[in-house]
């Protein structure tokens, strides 16, 4: 099992150029978030397809300009 599984906080803040209290600000909202729908959370890391899907998957679609 290589798959990185959890983003910790100096990574999350390294990959969006932020500041790791920032981070951990965001992943506590993530988790909040989680917890309602129902999932365990781990403090101070947040899954990385949760977090990819969040952050950065918010249009899927290619939307072409005319």
């Amino acid at each position: 099992m290589n798959k990185k599984m959890y983003y910790t906080a100096a990574e999350v803040a390294e990959l969006l150029g932020i500041s790791k209290g920032k981070a951990y600000q965001i992943i506590r909202e993530m988790n909040e978030e989680l917890k309602k729908l129902g999932y365990l959370v781990i403090k101070g890391k947040v899954p990385v397809e949760y977090f990819n899907e969040k952050w950065y998957g918010a249009t899927k679609e290619v939307v072409a300009w005319a």
